[in-house]
């Protein structure tokens, strides 16, 4: 970010209809004048007038601005600002990707030179960012599932049920699919702040424990990271193709 260069940089992040993803990048900034400035939430109807002024008087008062979106933003009408007008075989909506359609509107209606990125699968592949309690619990999550499956457990799916915040402690439940299957936990309203642009205390409480302590994955000699290659030997199919 320069005075004679970008003065916009826009993250579009995972969260067609619940904006955890984008939510947790709030815990890397304290205060109005840390980054990212704004945040735009699938939970929020997106207000295009309300943005721009959000923006254009950072970039007065600050030099720049740095903006975190969910893919699902939408407008009033309901529409998503990233609809690339196809589905896919559960028909949802295929999303076409909002963090440039974002910084066509910065662009166009302020004249700031923006820069935009998508992290893609970076979002769901960097393992050796993830925190220790991300790891214990995937490992739990995933022992607890093979428990299952030895108990002849059917329908169900091992969750995460925080006991406490502070010290933060949690356990491992089976709940049934049913529950599950299709259905999105969005963020709380007391988690999102009321100019509607970042999150809260109380946001600030439950995700930082989640962030909590270092995991990196082993590294070889090669420099290159040790992980597990895996057989990959199939069992016999027991269910029909699935047909959409």
């Amino acid at each position: 970010m320069a005075s004679t260069s970008t003065r916009v940089f826009i993250l579009e992040v995972m969260g067609r209809h619940a904006g955890w993803i984008a939510a947790a990048a709030g815990l890397a900034g304290e205060g109005m004048d840390a980054p990212p400035h704004l945040i735009l939430f699938p939970e929020n109807v997106f207000d295009e007038a309300a943005f721009l002024a959000k923006v254009k008087a950072t970039v007065e008062r600050v030099g720049w601005c740095t903006v975190v979106a969910s893919e699902g933003i939408r407008n009033a009408a309901g529409q998503f600002l990233a609809d690339a007008g196809t589905r896919d075989a559960f028909g949802h909506v295929q999303l076409g990707g909002v963090a440039p359609t974002l910084a066509e509107l910065v662009k166009g209606k302020l004249g700031y030179k923006v820069h935009w990125a998508l992290p893609d699968y970076l979002q769901r592949s960097a393992r050796h960012l993830a925190s220790r309690t991300d790891a214990e619990q995937a490992y739990a999550v995933g022992k607890a599932a093979v428990g299952c499956a030895l108990a002849g457990m059917n329908a169900v799916m091992p969750v995460i049920v925080r006991t406490s915040d502070a010290p933060y402690r949690w356990k491992i439940e089976p709940a049934p699919l049913a529950k599950i299957a299709n259905r999105e936990k969005k963020l709380p309203k007391g988690f999102i702040r009321k100019d509607g642009f970042g999150i809260t205390a109380a946001a600030r409480r439950y995700l930082a424990p989640l962030i909590a302590g270092e995991a990196p994955p082993a590294y070889g000699k090669d420099g290159l990271p040790k992980y597990a290659t895996l057989r990959n030997a199939s069992v016999a199919k027991k269910l029909r193709p699935f047909e959409a």
